[in-house]
């Protein structure tokens, strides 16, 4: 049987799974689907067993979604939106999230790992709703085992495959671990240049609160939108002053009065990616005048400015945008078709 070069740690194994998992499951922005792959490989060699590795992979999982679950029921929303800061998709994924949970519940958690962006906010999500701890724990060890089982699997059905690639890269006179260095440091300059590719972004399609202040005050105000989820505006009734219902799944055509009046979006999320969103889809209908609010509704507040309560007339306008008739659109309603 093939076996993995000795340019590659003989003591590589669990331990290494445990933390490549336990910091990948934190947040770092490492993927431990390598090391996973290549402790399969090993495994299949008969270098260390599958037991072991997997047990490893779920009890790292175990402890970092537990404190994420703890944080999340401690700290809330406000959590989430620290989380956001640090990605550039987790603001959709947010949305997302909370519409799957809503809908299929805890049982989610055992494919959560294989969503990008999904795996690290579940946890912290699930902790901002009532579901029972043991509930929790439960799903996350079946998600964890299928997450790891998958890649180990993977790795040992391509046993052959990479011990021959660990041989040509001893061959030149480096180790499989350099590869993934290497490999690591290309993933995170590409993330670092997604990020500034999202600031400059910012730099010129969003505004502060108090150049909204200013624009609210003016002869021509702007028509400011909340592009916050329905769960959250049932959680947090209260609105900026003014500003109106997005429906993003609407079916109805764009307002003329949207193409003639500067347009602030906002949402709940610091790093604006649901509003930057919404607002390239608004410049794909030929509406090139929407910025994003910086900071959201969050920022709105910490500067002082006024909320609102959320109308009847506001709930409504969302819950029923669809069945509006032309010429029947009530004072809070935006009738918007997003879809490209």
């Amino acid at each position: 049987m093939l076996t993995l070069p000795t340019a590659i740690p003989p003591d590589f194994g669990a331990g290494a799974v445990f933390l490549s998992v336990l910091v990948t499951q934190l947040g770092v922005p490492v993927p431990a689907a390598p090391v996973l792959i290549l402790a399969g490989t090993m495994a299949a060699g008969g270098e260390t067993s599958y037991g072991s590795l997997l047990a490893a992979a779920v009890i790292a999982t175990l402890l970092a979604d537990s404190l994420w679950f703890a944080a999340g029921r401690k700290r809330g929303r406000r959590l989430l939106n620290g989380l956001v800061r640090f990605s550039l998709s987790l603001d959709t994924t947010i949305r997302i999230a909370r519409n799957v949970f809503e809908r299929y519940g805890a049982p989610i958690l055992a494919v959560a790992k294989f969503v990008p962006g999904l795996g690290l906010i579940s946890a912290p999500l699930l902790g901002t709703t009532t579901v029972a701890v043991h509930v929790f724990l439960l799903w996350d060890t079946v998600g964890a085992a299928l997450w790891a089982g998958t890649w180990l699997l993977g790795g040992a059905a391509l046993h052959a495959e990479i011990v021959r690639f660990a041989a040509f890269v001893r061959a030149n006179g480096m180790t499989i671990f350099d590869v993934l260095a290497v490999a690591g440091v290309i993933f995170l300059a590409w993330r670092w240049l997604r990020r500034m590719q999202f600031r400059h972004w910012l730099a010129t399609h969003r505004i502060s609160p108090d150049q909204l202040d200013e624009m609210m005050k003016s002869s021509a105000p702007p028509i400011v939108l909340d592009a916050r989820p329905q769960t959250v505006r049932e959680k947090e009734a209260y609105r900026i002053p003014g500003a109106r219902p997005l429906n993003l799944d609407s079916s109805e055509e764009l307002s003329p009065e949207l193409t003639g009046r500067p347009i602030v979006v906002y949402c709940v999320c610091p790093n604006e990616a649901t509003a930057k969103r919404i607002v390239d889809q608004l410049r794909s209908k030929h509406i090139y005048h929407a910025r994003a609010l910086r900071g959201g509704l969050d920022a709105w507040e910490r500067h002082g400015y006024p909320v609102v309560p959320l109308s009847n007339e506001f709930h409504a306008a969302h819950a029923h945008a669809d069945e509006l008739e032309a010429g029947e659109e009530p004072e809070y309603t935006v009738r918007a078709s997003l879809s490209k």
